[in-house]
């Protein structure tokens, strides 16, 4: 077992041991899954979280989706997603996801909602582009409603799709390049509209999985130890 492996199988036992009754303790009550699981058998969940900000001490979730990623199949009947309810306003960022005030006052309260996302991360990775959004973010609301944060397995497409470019890509000279959908329009995949939870947890899914065509060597095996963040 690794030092990471192990650094995140300690924090879920001591989150586990102080955790209020919940979904959150039934996550870490469940097996995750072992680094040397081959991909072509990794149950992962595509998760994207839509925000008014990008600091989760100040910022609020707006909204909530999941994909199921089993191997090389994406799931869609499982897949799922909620508006968060939110006495604030959306403000400026409704620019960016198209989330009105309305539409947040008919939504589920953050605990129904990421408890939803918990039971079906449950036994699962983490799959997410640009990671450290969802991870903050739920990490945050975690804490702030059952007591722990959120230690899970991660697997970043972002952080693949930088292994991809290679060693002599430079990021100064092409800043863009590892954002969700110019990734997805590298390898060939079809644009969706951005910024609605549920299509961007999609559009992560089927871009890790045109990633795996390349990070999979013929003959070989690559497992969760290779792609985890």
């Amino acid at each position: 077992m690794s030092l990471l492996r192990r650094t995140v199988a300690e924090r879920r036992e001591r989150a586990l041991r102080r955790v209020a009754p919940g979904p959150l303790a039934d996550l870490l009550a469940s097996p995750s899954p072992p680094r040397d699981t081959p991909l072509a058998h990794l149950p992962l969940l595509a998760v994207d979280v839509e925000t008014t900000g990008l600091d989760p001490a100040r910022d609020r979730v707006l909204s909530l989706g999941w994909v199921p990623v089993d191997g090389g199949r994406i799931d869609l009947g499982r897949a799922g997603g909620h508006v968060v309810a939110d006495a604030g306003e959306v403000g400026r960022s409704a620019t960016v996801h198209g989330i009105t005030d309305d539409a947040l006052a008919a939504g589920l309260p953050l605990e129904e909602a990421l408890g939803a996302l918990l039971r079906a991360l449950a036994g699962r990775v983490m799959l997410a582009h640009f990671a450290r959004v969802e991870t903050t973010f739920l990490g945050a609301a975690c804490e702030r409603l059952w007591g722990a944060g959120l230690p899970v397995e991660v697997v970043d497409t972002l952080e693949l799709e930088r292994r991809a470019l290679g060693p002599g890509w430079d990021a100064a000279s092409d800043p863009g390049a590892l954002r969700l959908w110019t990734a997805r329009a590298r390898h060939g995949l079809p644009v969706y509209r951005a910024h609605e939870a549920v299509t961007d947890a999609l559009a992560c899914a089927e871009l890790y999985l045109a990633q795996r065509a390349h990070l999979e060597a013929p003959g070989t095996t690559t497992t969760l130890r290779h792609v985890v963040a």
